[in-house]
């Protein structure tokens, strides 16, 4: 019964990588696009932003799902603070993303500019913090009494 449990786990962070991996791959590939058009000022890396925070925001949406159902299930365990931390890092990821695809939807100079980019920053970074919190173990530990 426990090696079922172990591969349900092994599936399970498997599930949970794939989704993850979208929101770090296109807050980070958004984010070069946004540089991308601060060197070029061509108006297309713009929209090509706009679309790739568009579906970091649809797969970290799936993360932000997956961090509050396993929220809920560890709540009485000692892994409980763990998965809250994250969830809190993944929602703030997600609703900064989202005031990001607001302010992306602008004209290409003002949705480009300082606050644009700083937002683009911080989602890229944000994201990062998620899949280093997410694989580097924490979230699983057990907490030493």
């Amino acid at each position: 019964m426990q090696s079922l449990r172990a591969g349900a786990s092994a599936v399970e962070g498997a599930i949970h990588g794939i989704l993850l991996a979208f929101p770090i791959a296109l807050f980070t590939s958004a984010l070069i696009t946004d540089i991308a058009y601060l060197r070029t000022a061509q108006i297309q890396w713009t929209n090509f932003s706009s679309w790739l925070i568009a579906g970091a925001l649809v797969g970290g949406g799936a993360v932000l799902a997956w961090s509050l159902i396993r929220l809920l299930l560890a709540w009485r365990t000692p892994a409980r603070r763990g998965w809250a931390i994250y969830a809190a890092v993944v929602a703030l990821m997600w609703g900064l993303g989202l005031i990001n695809a607001f302010k992306h939807s602008q004209d290409a100079w003002s949705s480009v500019g300082v606050f644009g980019v700083g937002l683009s920053v911080i989602c890229t970074l944000l994201a990062l913090v998620a899949g280093v919190i997410a694989f580097s173990g924490w979230l699983n530990r057990e907490v030493v009494r």
